[in-house]
């Protein structure tokens, strides 16, 4: 079974926040010392006490370390902690929180693999980072209005590492009886015969922050002063940095902040490697690696959101705040095919969507609804396909036993009637 200690969900917003001053010959606010300092703000004091202590008892901890505590710290961290995360009264966004059409697209594209696969007696979705239960529930919801036979068949297993959001999913599922299909799971199980389908799980898991100098790689490393947080850079706590780069035939860009998730490359490789047959899907915010780290990207992508709230201070709001850095889809892609994956292919948000015909289902479900509700369904719609927002999602879809499999929503020109 795989430890899944980043199960989640979460928001990247369609407005960028603005970014810190562009660099000369200082990075990220460094000064000649080494050393940044950051004001303090709401945040949660007992967090803040366990990544002080860690950092007096180990020395300066390196930011992915400390992203992992600010997020998965057990009882403190931001996924970790009660409160609302997820929708309008949260922090941020998903997709299937915007409308119960995204669920209904992505159950035709599973049907569709189902009926791929030979219709097998049982069919798995294995959802990691299910946030509130919302996708499996729309999913469900229109297998039972639509496609019973494919409901029979299903055995949907929600994967989260925290209670809070397990009794939320519950809550929700149990209220529209929808549990006989369900299973939770903090672990992937193996041999899965399905599909793994992870939605924004990626882009939450904690980066390392490395820029390239005249005297080589050098990695942000984050301390306390006895009054604050402050940052500073010295050799990479891991081999694995370097590599990374090397592998993808990349040269990091001079002098500018960049992002690392080695998480993401590892999950990935341990998802395909649990999946014996069917697909894994993956949703995300996201380029590929020439794109991730061209050189005029002088900050990375890590951003902060706070109800709703874009910003660029991971050490404001701690343990209150969400934070997310771009998936490298090159590097993901890879992690799957060298489990033995074939990519079938890698779209936007948009025009999975649009291939799989969400604006005819959106018009087709409007004969018995008033127009004011039809619109509110529309730009919910609209929402999902906005190019500059959840729109520019990827989808990237990979496979183990169909590699010559042609999907609907990954197809090429195929336009939405």
């Amino acid at each position: 079974m795989l430890n899944l200690r980043h199960s989640l969900t979460h928001r990247f917003g369609p407005t960028l926040p603005a970014k810190r001053p562009p660099l000369s010959d200082t990075i990220s606010g460094v000064t000649e010392s080494g050393v940044t300092e950051f004001a303090s703000s709401s945040e949660n004091l007992a967090l803040k006490e366990a990544v002080i202590e860690r950092i007096q008892g180990d020395g300066p901890i390196t930011f992915q370390d400390f992203m992992a505590m600010a997020l998965y710290e057990p009882g403190l961290g931001y996924y970790c902690s009660p409160g609302e995360k997820i929708g309008r009264a949260g922090d941020y966004l998903t997709s299937p929180e915007v409308s119960p059409l995204f669920g209904v697209m992505i159950g035709r594209q599973l049907r569709e693999m189902w009926h791929l696969l030979g219709r097998p007696g049982t069919f798995d979705i294995v959802e990691p980072g299910a946030g509130n239960g919302t996708l499996c529930r729309d999913v469900l919801s229109w297998a039972a209005r639509t496609a019973p036979d494919f409901l029979d068949c299903l055995r949907y297993i929600l994967i989260d590492s925290s209670p809070a959001m397990t009794r939320r999913q519950r809550d929700l599922l149990e209220s529209e009886r929808l549990t006989e299909h369900v299973r939770w799971e903090a672990c992937l199980p193996q041999a899965i015969t399905g599909c793994i389908l992870s939605n924004e799980l990626l882009d939450a898991m904690p980066v390392h922050r490395v820029s390239a100098r005249d005297e080589g790689m050098l990695e942000l490393f984050v301390g306390w002063d006895g009054r604050r947080f402050v940052e500073e850079f010295r050799p990479p706590s891991t081999p694995a940095l370097e590599d990374y780069f090397s592998r993808l035939g990349i040269d990091p860009p001079a002098r500018c902040l960049t992002d690392v998730n080695l998480d993401a490359e590892c999950w990935m490789g341990e998802a395909a490697a649990r999946l014996s047959s069917g697909f894994l899907i993956t949703f995300d915010y996201g380029y590929e690696a020439a794109e991730l780290y061209a050189p005029w990207r002088t900050e990375g992508t890590l951003l902060t959101f706070y109800h709703h709230n874009p910003g660029s201070d991971p050490y404001l709001r701690l343990g209150r705040q969400d934070m997310t850095a771009h998936v490298d889809f090159t590097t993901v892609g890879r992690a799957g095919e060298q489990a033995g994956l074939a990519t079938l292919g890698l779209v936007s948000q948009s025009q999975f969507l649009s291939n799989l015909g969400i604006s005819e289902a959106l018009r087709l479900g409007e004969s018995d609804r008033n127009l004011e509700e039809y619109h509110r369904r529309k730009r919910a719609v609209l929402e999902l396909l906005d190019p500059a927002g959840l729109g520019r999602i990827k989808a990237l879809v990979q496979t183990r036993g169909q590699p010559q499999a042609v999907l609907t929503g990954w197809a090429e020109g195929v336009t939405d009637a």
